[in-house]
């Protein structure tokens, strides 16, 4: 359940918040619009990523537990899966987002003033790309552990004679 309600937050910010914060804002004709909203989506994704981390941490643990009646290659895989989502969603908090906030910190200016050309600003433009990255990859994970933790335990057949 703790998958789930985490996969549906990460697909529903990425599908429709983050997309419509930054076209609101554009639309209502603010002069630091991309600012305001990177400012918004930034402290929303940090929620995200930290829900992931916690949420696949939590579980990494807890399947290790849990899953004794999986057979051996869905336990390794859903917890394989459960890890990339941690690697996934600390990368991109702790790593990349970390890096945007002080690039955008030592720009002085919104990030639509600096010139496209400008080293910080082509740096933030592919950080903000690989941020989309792993938190794409960290909501593949996670639906393959999620998917992984649905699997019905191995039974073991037993033969009555009639």
């Amino acid at each position: 359940m703790l998958l789930g309600i985490w996969l549906g937050a990460a697909i529903f910010f990425s599908a429709a918040v983050a997309p419509n914060v930054f076209a609101g804002l554009r639309g209502a004709g603010l002069a630091d619009a991309n600012a305001v909203a990177g400012s918004i989506i930034s402290r929303l994704l940090a929620i995200v990523n930290h829900g992931g981390f916690e949420v696949s941490v939590f579980l990494l643990v807890m399947s290790y537990f849990t899953t004794f009646g999986q057979a051996k290659w869905v336990r390794i895989s859903g917890m394989i899966s459960l890890a990339i989502m941690a690697i996934m969603t600390a990368v991109g908090q702790w790593v990349i987002l970390a890096r945007m906030a002080a690039l955008r910190a030592s720009m002085q200016l919104p990030i639509d003033q600096i010139a496209a050309g400008d080293p910080r600003r082509i740096e933030f433009s592919s950080l903000h790309r690989y941020s989309v990255i792993f938190l794409a990859l960290a909501m593949c994970s996670g639906l393959a552990a999620f998917i992984f933790t649905g699997m019905h335990p191995t039974r073991a057949t037993t033969i009555t004679s009639p």
